[in-house]
């Protein structure tokens, strides 16, 4: 019987006052999967142990027996979470008027998740909301309950999530379509050893728990990127030999059809898979410019990432833009019990107030990335004890100050400037993605003529780097002497690499005459005045940022061309020299801003300048890129 509907007003605070999770079955070590998942025509995993290295985790949990039996469902899963989270809490299921629920893969196509969650608890009538995704699905489905609290239209929301992907990577699954003897494809057997099975739940509530710790979540802020990004994490179709996805496993004449197609597999482009680390630390440098990140505040980070190998390198970007937080206020549950997806956000903060780390008044800042098709998340929450003062407020929509870079610097600009930099340069290597001739690239589809279009192209610009660095070099005063010296030094070791540029050109089939006559593409044009322009102007400081963003492509990205076009068209490396040859310095080029950040006389307008033309500069190197052969 539907219970009448009493809409309140809208409420200022909403709380977590109740967690749970809940993993099936004894924890697994790593030594021990291959026993539950079975082996594929008997013969051990050849990627497991590289695998597994990388990713850190030593054990998790199954809801499978050693038959590959399913022990639970995926709604079980999730229904015992939120009896866990009623237990540890003072509130009764007769209470709960709004459910939400999400997952990767539920047991059932048809109904939704939540619908079979709500079965599942057997609690009265309520509104349900069925989430699907990955990772963040989980993130989804809690802010859902947040905000119906928030409105006023819910007392007592639960946000649960649940993950049984284990039944993907049963060695059945394998073996009728992969021929003894064969390996199987890296992008299916991957998250064979990624992914564990687990669920968790939270309960929200307008006001915080009469005893024990509540969460206050004082913001909660989730962003797609699929328009950017090709699909990562898959299952359901097969993406086709240059990476566009193929028909769906419905689009086949039959159920038999769609499987020997391999269309069931779950699958991981793993190629993708540093984006969404890049994604993930650009929109905290996002929030830190809003004022929702402070990492002087922030007494605990809960991250999810699918292993060790991200970690390291979100906690290097977020060190180079100045936002590092030291390793005492991570906490991660990933080695012990693996990567359970949407439900990690649950199972991660039950965990780590369980662990009695948390104090009243402690905030917690949240991230949950995922790859399926590139979505990031954030929250912060702020530990509360019923009785005590709240000694964290809310934090401003804006804020003056950016937190310490790892600059020497303790210049507020400075710290600014590095912090703004890394989000253009970020948004840049993103953007790049979309390129006809990256796309090829990266698809596989690169051909001769396109390494030869590429090499024409960038000769006419590079060719005139010199002159344009040295132009301004001589309107730098004597207050920027060193400006103007390290920009002599750099114009002198670059002024011939075009004659790399000329040299690959010939070894793969062109003449010296065709790439020296070649006249600037459209881009090349626009891109060629903007640099003489401002090399042009007194005190040309603002050109530091084209620097970055020139020298980031070459440090960055041009290696790891250089080694694909290598690779896909069987050249020798003396081939690509130009390219191999700016992949020297990596990790570096935020580096190179250190001499700008060090003087007295930078200030909010020159820093605000260079970050513009470090946007325009990597705006226009795009459009060189998109018009090759556009003359």
């Amino acid at each position: 019987m539907l219970r009448p509907e009493t809409p309140g007003l809208m409420t200022e605070t909403v709380y977590i006052s109740g967690l749970g999770s809940f993993f099936p079955g004894a924890r697994i070590s790593n030594d021990e999967m291959e026993d539950v998942l079975g082996r594929v025509h008997g013969q051990p995993s050849r990627v497991r142990a590289r695998v597994l290295a990388q990713n850190g985790i030593v054990g998790r949990h199954y809801a499978l027996d050693c038959e590959q039996h399913s022990t639970h469902r995926a709604s079980e899963m999730a229904a015992l979470a939120l009896k866990n989270a009623f237990a540890a809490s003072t509130h009764s299921l007769s209470e709960l008027d709004f459910l939400a629920a999400a997952t990767t893969q539920g047991d059932v196509n048809v109904p939704g998740f939540a619908s079979m969650v709500h079965a599942e608890l057997e609690s009265p009538a309520c509104e349900i909301a069925s989430l699907q995704g990955v990772c963040a699905s989980g993130m989804m489905a809690l802010k859902s309950a947040f905000l119906q609290v928030k409105s006023g239209e819910k007392k007592l929301a639960a946000a649960c999530a649940s993950e049984f992907p284990s039944r993907f990577f049963k060695a059945s699954r394998y073996e009728s379509h992969v021929p003894p003897g064969t390996s199987l494809p890296f992008d299916v057997e991957f998250l064979r050893w990624m992914l564990s099975d687990g669920a968790g739940a939270a309960l929200l509530s307008p006001e915080p728990a009469p005893r024990g710790l509540s969460l206050r979540l004082d913001w909660l802020e989730l962003t797609s990127f699929a328009h950017m990004f090709p699909v990562c994490m898959y299952a359901g179709a097969k993406k086709r030999e240059h990476g566009e996805l193929g028909p769906s496993w419905l689009d086949y004449p039959s159920f038999e059809a769609a499987a020997a197609e391999g269309t069931m597999y779950l699958r991981q482009d793993v190629r993708l898979l540093d984006r969404v680390v890049k994604l993930g630390v650009d929109g905290v440098l996002s929030l830190a410019q809003r004022g929702r990140f402070d990492r002087t505040a922030i007494d605990h980070v809960i991250c999810h990432y699918s292993s060790h190998v991200f970690k390291q390198q979100i906690e290097a970007l977020l060190d180079k833009a100045g936002l590092s937080v030291p390793e005492s206020k991570w906490f991660t549950n990933l080695y012990t019990r693996g990567n359970v997806g949407s439900a990690s956000i649950f199972v991660l903060l039950d965990e780590l107030v369980q662990s009695g780390r948390v104090e009243p008044g402690q905030r917690i800042f949240a991230m949950i990335p995922e790859s399926g098709r590139f979505v990031v998340s954030y929250a912060s929450f702020t530990a509360v004890s019923t009785g005590a003062p709240l000694r964290v407020s809310v934090p401003a929509a804006h804020t003056a100050e950016a937190p310490m870079p790892a600059t020497s610097s303790q210049n507020p600009v400075a710290q600014g400037l590095v912090r703004d930099l890394a989000r253009v340069w970020i948004d840049f290597e993103a953007r790049l993605g979309k390129v006809p001739i990256v796309e090829k690239l990266e698809s596989h589809r690169f051909t001769l003529e396109d390494y030869k279009l590429l090499l024409v192209n960038l000769r006419q610009q590079v060719v005139e780097g010199a002159r344009w660095i040295a132009r301004a070099a001589s309107r730098f005063d004597v207050e920027r002497f060193q400006l103007r010296s390290s920009a002599l030094t750099h114009a002198r070791e670059e002024h011939l690499d075009f004659e790399l540029l000329e040299r690959d050109f010939v070894s793969v089939g062109g003449s010296l005459a065709e790439i020296r006559s070649a006249p600037k593409n459209i881009g090349s044009e626009a891109f060629s005045a903007f640099m003489f322009q401002r090399a042009d102007q007194e005190n040309p400081v603002d050109l530091l940022g084209a620097m970055f963003i020139i020298e980031g492509l070459g440090n960055r990205l041009a290696g790891s061309w250089g080694r694909a076009i290598q690779e896909q068209l069987g050249l020798e490396p003396k081939q690509v020299s130009f390219l191999l040859y700016h992949a020297d310095n990596d990790d570096r080029h935020l580096g190179k801003l250190d001499e700008v950040l060090a003087v007295d006389w930078l200030d909010a307008n020159i820093a605000a300048r260079i970050v513009k033309t470090a946007k325009v500069t990597a705006r226009l190197y795009r459009l060189q890129l998109e018009e090759l052969g556009q003359v």
